[in-house]
């Protein structure tokens, strides 16, 4: 009996806690334009399953394998779309082309990632494009993942005109962790911001913008993201 009760309470608390971030999504104005990524690696599928019938639709996942068995074990539910947002290496590329309703890839950082995916995409893909983003090492730091700023026109040009199958939809940062926002904007944030803006000049296109989490999602909104990513404040600390 306590178990059962015990699920009834997540359940109520997945719900409740997905209300409070639209609501504080759409204080910001800007409800129409920004798309909410539930991040839910760790999580149980049935966990996913009760945002989904909250109303939520996109998920992230961190892990290739995990993101693989999940989507598998969704599948049944139609609209349902995944983000890949972890790091992404050229050998786990045909794995991850094997998701089902894999929507974008957040995590493009190099030359070699782009053709690995766009040849598993091939392979594997469902015979439409397959959107991605490019990460950008905005804080520069040697144990993150992502192209350096000033080689970001020169990968995304490579999308372009080497991946057939990958459509280069935005750009994606982490940034560093614990910043002070007591000290103003995140300038990694304002970093991202600087090479989304060089991007569509390049380009001439508008590209969507990838940056804030369940910390400073609200701030990164303000900053301009159109793509935050939330996991712990919909479904509590990981497993």
């Amino acid at each position: 009996m306590l178990k059962i009760v015990r699920g009834y309470s997540l359940m109520a608390s997945i719900r409740s806690n997905l209300s409070s971030i639209k609501e504080e999504i759409a204080k910001s104005g800007n409800c129409e334009r920004v798309r909410l990524v539930a991040v839910s690696k760790t999580k149980p599928a049935a966990d996913l399953e009760v945002a989904y019938e909250a109303g939520q639709r996109v998920f992230g996942e961190n892990y290739i394998n995990e993101l693989v068995e999940k989507s598998h074990t969704l599948a049944h539910l139609g609209d349902i779309k995944f983000h890949f947002i972890g790091n992404l290496q050229k050998k786990n590329c045909p794995k991850l082309t094997t998701c089902k309703n894999l929507s974008i890839v957040e995590t493009v950082g190099s030359e070699k990632v782009a053709r690995a995916l766009n040849n598993g995409w091939k392979k594997n893909g469902d015979g439409s494009t397959l959107d991605i983003f490019i990460q950008i090492n905005t804080s520069r730091e040697e144990q993150k993942s992502g192209c350096m700023p000033e080689e970001t026109i020169s990968l995304a040009n490579f999308v372009k005109s080497e991946c057939d199958v990958l459509s280069l939809k935005g750009v994606m940062t982490i940034g560093a962790f614990g910043y002070d926002w007591s000290q103003g904007d995140n300038p990694d944030f304002i970093e991202l911001l600087k090479c989304h803006k060089e991007l569509c000049e390049h380009f001439g296109q508008d590209l969507e913008i990838s940056m804030g989490m369940s910390d400073d999602f609200g701030k990164a909104i303000e900053m301009g993201s159109t793509n935050v990513r939330v996991g712990s404040k919909i479904f509590g600390a990981r497993n």
